[in-house]
């Protein structure tokens, strides 16, 4: 391992305290969100009510509810993001939280639609839930009392898109089936949701359309991902996880951080609250594939995004 990508794995591993917190955070009234990934069916509801029940209550409580989404069948993506917008004409922040674990798909498992899980559920699924709510992201944008910047879109990646994928990122031609190796395939799913984050905010730039696409790397977390490790390999993993609320100050720093503005968009976002520049990424091959063909990179986003599109095309 180079020094380089010792001191990246340090600094994601062991990142220094967290300086924007719940306790630094302005109040959030109006203002409409969505979290994917929360949890699902009855454990959904269970988790609202803790959350409502909390003491001592918020002087101004807002409401949470549940909204059926299941990233492994397009069906339901439609459904949800039909269901959102007979309730809400707006949406401030969308987190594309988390989908599956590494350990939770077995090698050759697909969605319901056919595509290989991981980048079927972490990637296409969550493009699609993403395009389908554009009208309200630029509905809450072009709100004349929305501050510029504050409508965004957090994706979620994960240090394995560094650690475990192959040369830039993604092998294309792997993309359908994806391989073997379970780790391996999590980790294209997660360079792809990068990329795709990187797209999105080359697009809004372009359409000049004030929503902000950040991608966050939450943190190494004693969180659901990590269901079906063996219990050898979390012997050693286990000391270097963190309580999930620690992963939530990332989250909340890429959602709701003023420090994020409409110059930051297309960041990556590293525990627990710090936008990491590409000059610092030791992955200079994922970095060059980032970069768009005009300025001399192999232009992967644009690429991925449209193979996304090219996928779900049929069920849409």
């Amino acid at each position: 391992m180079s020094l380089a990508s010792l001191r990246n794995l340090c600094s994601q591993v062991f990142p220094p305290k967290a300086a924007f917190t719940e306790k630094e955070l302005p109040l959030q009234q109006g203002r409409v969100f969505i979290v994917t990934g929360g949890n699902a069916g009855e454990r959904a509801e269970d988790a609202i009510q803790s959350i409502i029940k909390v003491q001592p209550a918020p002087k101004l409580p807002g409401k949470i509810k549940f909204l059926h989404l299941d990233l492994n069948d397009l069906e339901s993506v439609k459904g949800a993001a039909a269901t959102f917008a007979q309730q809400e004409s707006k949406l401030d922040v969308l987190w594309n939280n988390a989908g599956t674990g590494a350990n939770m798909v077995e090698p050759g498992a697909k969605t319901a639609q056919g595509f290989e899980a991981m980048v079927g559920m972490h990637c296409i699924a969550t493009l699609l839930f993403t395009e389908l709510l554009r009208p309200q992201l630029r509905a809450a944008a072009a709100a004349p009392d929305t501050p510029r910047g504050s409508v965004r879109v957090v994706w979620t990646s994960s240090f394995l898109a560094e650690g475990g994928s192959p040369e830039n990122g993604i092998d294309f031609t792997l993309l359908d089936n994806g391989t073997k190796d379970r780790a391996r395939n999590y980790a294209v799913s997660k360079v792809g949701t990068w990329m795709l984050g990187r797209e999105l905010a080359r697009r809004s730039d372009l359409e000049q359309d004030n929503i902000v696409s950040v991608v966050q790397n939450p943190g190494n977390l004693k969180a659901g991902s990590y269901a079906g490790t063996p219990a050898l390999i979390m012997f050693f993993i286990g000391p270097l996880l963190h309580e999930a609320k620690f992963g939530a100050y990332t989250e909340l720093y890429a959602g709701l951080s003023s420090e994020i503005t409409l110059e930051e968009n297309g960041a990556y976002i590293i525990p627990w609250g710090r936008i990491r520049l590409d000059k610092d990424c030791p992955r200079r091959d994922i970095v060059a594939a980032m970069t768009s063909a005009e300025d001399g990179g192999l232009g992967y986003p644009t690429r991925f995004w449209e193979w996304c599109e090219e996928q779900w095309k049929p069920f849409v």
